[in-house]
């Protein structure tokens, strides 16, 4: 590349030169052009180029400037850029007359960091809306501070040849932009315009356009008009419709199916006031706004009001609703016309990944879309939107994706050989592991489809391509059933299982930053455990490698195995079998049924052994007569807790569960819950907030009795249930008051999309 400004030293002027390797999040965020600029700025000569995961840079002039030159190198670097020293070193003087930008270099030395996709930044958002721009309204519009990456990547270095960008050839203006280090979009590998870049395709079984306003104008007409359109964003297609109208909802809804699953909506952010519309609909905090407006954009559950205009389809039942700002020019441009939220919902068949391609989109989702808003930049890989949720004032992750993953994180030791882990059944991530370094990959979903297995094949060769990294052994959930156990037994390398519930402990524990054992309450729905049975409501002591079972919730068996997690009425029934009650509340009229399904019960025939808390929070939902069958598994759990009355939240509205020691384990006891959750003269949302007081009274209790005999002070949350923020608060604010540590984490979701980086710490930790 050339020179575009000149530096001369003189030959009398005392030098020093300087070899700089930097890793981290450098490539993608205008790093470059800012070392130039930083480079010029302080006299100095030389040049800097991309490697593979690195930025090499060599600078040589006054000793002096070349020291302010370092500092100001993280103290001015670019917003998104994320710099980690990997060596810094003298060099030899050599002979250069100006600071250089060279070519990028594929070999060498490796450290790769795939940058995350970007949201629109100001300054492009401003042009977008400016008439005088040549990219007025132009729906693909980025520069070096914004726009896709890790969507349009085929391989490292990141260059416009190795995206899905290369197949447009860059117009004389953009070129000109292109090569210009002093030009913000410098190396911005998916800069464009309408001259020559990607453009719109819009269709509809009467119409249908290539033309960029067309395509969006008709869309808009469409959305207005209550159709359900599916769009193509950065990491995948959405399902949209008006969030206002009723009648579009349901249509989505009865088409997708997805019958009472909670929607994402997105608002308009106008650029002088980016919450102005959607304040009119739900409440938001300074701190929801911070949340909101981070780089990824990610969905956060926020509390709507009560007479607000927002479809009660959207999320039914509950008092929060995800919303989102847009975070792509095509988004920007669809809300600001339409002037209202739209529901943005991942376009997929439920439980499955994200659809990415345009045939499959309008071969799979017919019958859920009317019409489709294609664009013909080709998604490289899938990313779904994050999805958040403020618990104990701080934002706590349940879905990562597009903006957030590949989540890169250090390990707190040394791999001898990299390792795969491949996670769990639900909610699936894979993790690469390597040397002290570990990547999360974005959701992919429910391990029981067809789509589902191939993205995470997918997934799995894509983390190895990128990275440079070849798995020498892989590391799997303990339960023999799940389809990640049995694709790794049958891969020709080594296999180590770990259980589910100590990988749950072992990623929570990593977020302590402690080096002491610290107790790890792990509720959830099911997992397998150590005895044989289904865990779901341990307490462990320990660290990671060495976690020691000393609590539990008393087990029951559930009629019908797996169905209970959709049917919490045969939760409910076993909990009430248990201690000799009837349950009445059986959605299936045939008397034979039911004696014929508690026979299989008692003979334990489909009815296997577990602890569960989720199991047990499904069990109130349908005791006290809220849920009896689910459309999505928690759905019981999520209701009990909206329905919570707030005036009872206060820890102190509980009943306290016995407690016994059985196998010299702790076991606290809910039998004393289920006359009470089955008391018709007390409100749902009373009976609500005993349940939930109640628990938190439990982790109180064990706690206390483990800290008096071993002497451990910290406590760690993990397991989906402590995505319950109703139940979570209470506990943390009951062990605060009682002088415990408390963690919740803030980077790995706790339910369980934080297995596999669970089973990769539980496996180093071992070894």
């Amino acid at each position: 590349m050339t020179n575009r400004k000149e530096i001369v030293q003189e030959s009398s002027t005392a030098v020093s030169a300087r070899k700089i390797v930097l890793s981290g999040q450098v490539q993608g965020v205008g790093f470059r052009p800012f070392i130039y600029r930083l480079a010029v700025t302080h006299d100095l000569v030389g040049w800097v180029k991309n490697c593979v995961g690195l930025v090499e840079i060599h600078v040589q002039g006054q000793p002096q400037n070349v020291a302010s030159f370092l500092a100001d190198v993280y103290d001015k670097k670019p917003p998104l850029a994320k710099p980690e020293l990997e060596s810094d070193s003298p060099a030899a003087l050599e002979k250069f007359t100006a600071f250089s930008i060279l070519q990028s270099q594929d070999e060498g030395k490796v450290r790769i960091s795939v940058p995350v996709d970007l949201f629109l930044c100001n300054d492009c958002l401003a042009e977008l809306n400016d008439p005088a721009d040549r990219r007025y309204q132009y729906p693909f519009i980025n520069c070096t501070q914004c726009g896709p990456r890790y969507t349009l990547i085929r391989s490292l270095p990141y260059d416009r040849p190795n995206t899905s960008m290369a197949e447009f050839k860059l117009c004389p203006c953009c070129l000109a932009e292109y090569s210009d280090p002093e030009n913000r979009r410098f190396h911005a590998e998916p800069v464009a315009c309408p001259q020559c870049g990607p453009s719109l395709t819009f269709k509809h079984e009467t119409f249908a356009t290539s033309d960029n306003e067309a395509a969006l104008q008709k869309t808009v007409e469409l959305l207005r008009d209550g159709k359900v359109i599916a769009v193509k964003g950065i990491g995948g297609y959405h399902l949209m419709c008006d969030a206002v109208n009723s009648l579009a909802v349901s249509r989505l809804r009865d088409n997708k199916p997805r019958p009472r699953k909670p929607l994402a909506i997105m608002f308009p952010a106008p650029q002088d006031n980016p919450f102005k519309v959607a304040e009119r609909f739900v409440t938001l905090t300074e701190n929801d706004k911070a949340i909101l407006s981070q780089p990824a954009r990610p969905i956060l559950l926020v509390t709507k009001k009560q007479q607000a205009d927002i479809s009660e389809k959207i999320a039914p039942g509950l008092k929060e609703v995800g919303m989102m700002l847009p975070y792509s020019p095509l988004h920007h441009l669809l809300l600001d016309n339409y002037g209202g939220p739209l529901v943005a919902t991942s376009a997929n068949i439920s439980g499955e990944p994200v659809l990415i391609d345009k045939l499959q989109v309008e071969t799979r989702l017919s019958h859920v879309a009317d019409a489709f808003l294609h664009h013909n930049r080709t998604i490289v890989r899938p990313a779904d939107d994050p999805v958040y949720r403020t618990i104990a004032g701080k934002p706590r992750p349940i879905r990562t994706g597009r903006g957030i993953a590949p989540l890169e994180l250090m390990l707190p030791f040394e791999l001898d050989k990299p390792v795969l882990a491949v996670g769990a059944q639900m909610k699936n991530t894979v993790t690469l592991a390597w040397g002290n370094r570990a990547i999360v990959s974005p959701h992919i979903g429910e391990m029981n489809t067809v789509r589902s297995f191939e993205v995470f094949e997918n997934m799995i060769n894509d983390l190895q391509q990128l990275y440079q990294v070849r798995a020498e052994a892989i590391v799997c959930d303990a339960h023999p059933g799940y389809t990640t156990t049995r694709w790794a037994n049958k891969q020709e390398l080594p296999v180590y299982s770990v259980y589910h519930h100590r990988a749950h402990a072992s990623a929570a524990y990593y977020e302590c930053a402690t080096d002491d054992d610290v107790m790890a309450f792990t509720w959830d729905g099911v997992g397998y455990g150590e005895d044989g049975t289904l865990w779901g409501g341990e307490t462990f002591l320990g660290n990671p490698g060495h976690w020691q079972r000393l609590a539990s919730m008393r087990s029951f068996n559930l009629p019908g195995g797996d169905k209970a997690g959709r049917e919490p009425w045969r939760s409910a029934a076993a909990c009430c079998w248990e201690l000799g009650l009837n349950f009445e509340n059986i959605p299936e009229k045939d008397p034979m049924r039911h004696s014929m399904l508690r026979q299989a019960w008692q003979r334990k025939i489909n009815a296997p052994q577990s602890s569960s808390v989720g199991r047990l929070f499904d069990a109130a939902a349908a005791l006290t007569g809220l849920r009896s069958m689910a459309s999505f598994e928690g759905q019981g759990p999520m209701e009990l807790e909206a329905l919570c009355d707030r005036l009872h939240h206060k820890p102190g509205h509980y009943i306290e569960l016995d407690l016994a020691v059985s196998n010299n384990i702790l076991i606290s006891d809910w039998k004393s819950l289920i006359p009470v959750m089955l008391d018709s003269t007390l409100s749902v949302a009373e009976r609500a907030a005993i349940f939930h007081g109640s628990l938190a009274n439990v982790i109180l209790r064990q706690a206390k009795i483990i800290r008096q005999h071993h002497a451990v002070n910290t406590v760690c949350f993990c397991g989906g249930v402590f995505q319950n923020s109703v139940l979570t608060e209470q506990a943390m604010v009951l062990l605060s008051d009682d002088g415990f540590n408390v963690c919740l984490p803030e980077l790995i979701p706790v339910n369980d999309a934080g297995i596999s980086f669970g089973q990769v710490i539980e496996y180093g930790f071992k070894r």
